[in-house]
């Protein structure tokens, strides 16, 4: 299974904010390992990139030898968590390690054909999608708050529901990041999110409100004293509370009511995960259980040779 051309761009240009004398002797190396582990792997690049760079940088300044197949060992993993991660809460440390293990998994599969370790867990299933009514209901809800929240709120919907951004994602979106194309359609800095992202159509007006308030500035919580925070995202809508039993926001459900759309509307799976920043399209299989099926004159349509 090969990369799309997205996914093999930022991990072509990925440089995290390491000095180079750190980054330059494992950068390489960290690249070729994503490569090849990201079709594997029900991960984003951007986050293998982070935990294999992590991993290495580490690993280098302990005196280990530059060799991936030291890097990944079982016991290198075990040891980098314990002194490499150190101030790091423990569900952040967990998932370092648990990323770094499913990369050796693919490689070792992908390299020599060996059969992974037995998993004691399954993979963390994704969110479910808002049904159609609540997010009605919660765009109305959103829309009826009062000054800066309802902005807040709104970015937080049309960035999600409306562009299927993660929420590390949201948070660095500006005003100046989002352009129109000739027709209209409201598209978001490739160079930002390393992918192409053009926002629904049922989100282009929100979007375009929210780009003339913002200006040159965040469209989520702009008045925020640094550019990113641990709970930016989770924090707001655990202090807007919607009312009528409505669940509250949350923007990886947004994200997933994004993907489930766009997959029960026919779009091409590889489009789909491309759009998303996956590695693969076969990390949207989790998300097809809520894909409603196609009717059946429909399905007859389709295998007749009639394209949706």
């Amino acid at each position: 299974m090969t990369l799309s051309p997205d996914v093999s761009r930022k991990i072509r240009d990925y440089c995290p904010r390491l000095p180079h004398r750190q980054w330059a002797p494992v950068a390489d190396q960290v690249r070729a390992i994503v490569a090849a582990a990201a079709p594997a792997t029900c991960y984003e690049a951007g986050h293998l990139l982070h935990v294999v760079g992590r991993l290495a940088v580490w690993a280098d300044r302990s005196g280990l030898p530059l060799e991936p197949d030291v890097w990944l060992r079982t016991e290198t993993i075990d040891a980098f968590v314990l002194s490499g991660c150190v101030g790091m809460d423990g569900s952040t440390v967990q998932t370092l390690r648990s990323r770094a293990r499913r990369v050796r998994e693919a490689l070792v599969w992908v390299q020599r054909g060996e059969a992974p370790h037995a998993r004691l867990s399954s993979p963390r299933d994704p969110h479910p999608p808002y049904e159609h009514g609540e997010l009605a209901r919660l765009r109305s809800w959103a829309g009826h708050l009062p000054g800066r929240a309802r902005l807040d709120g709104l970015a937080l919907m049309a960035l999600g529901a409306g562009c299927g951004l993660m929420p590390g994602e949201v948070i660095r979106v500006r005003g100046s990041h989002i352009r129109l194309t000739r027709s209209k359609v409201a598209v978001l800095d490739e160079k930002l999110l390393g992918r192409l992202v053009a926002c629904h159509t049922s989100w282009g007006l929100v979007l375009a409100e929210l780009v003339e308030a913002a200006g040159a500035g965040y469209l989520f919580r702009p008045g925020r004293k640094v550019e990113a925070a641990k709970n930016l995202v989770n924090s707001w809508p655990a202090r807007h509370r919607p009312n009528a039993g409505l669940p509250p926001l949350s923007a990886r459900r947004l994200r997933s009511t994004w993907i489930v759309g766009l997959l029960a509307a026919g779009i091409s799976e590889a489009v789909v995960a491309q759009a998303a920043g996956m590695a693969s399209p076969a990390a949207l299989a989790a998300y097809h259980r809520w894909v409603p099926p196609l009717p059946e004159e429909e399905v007859i349509r389709l295998l007749h040779g009639h394209r949706r």
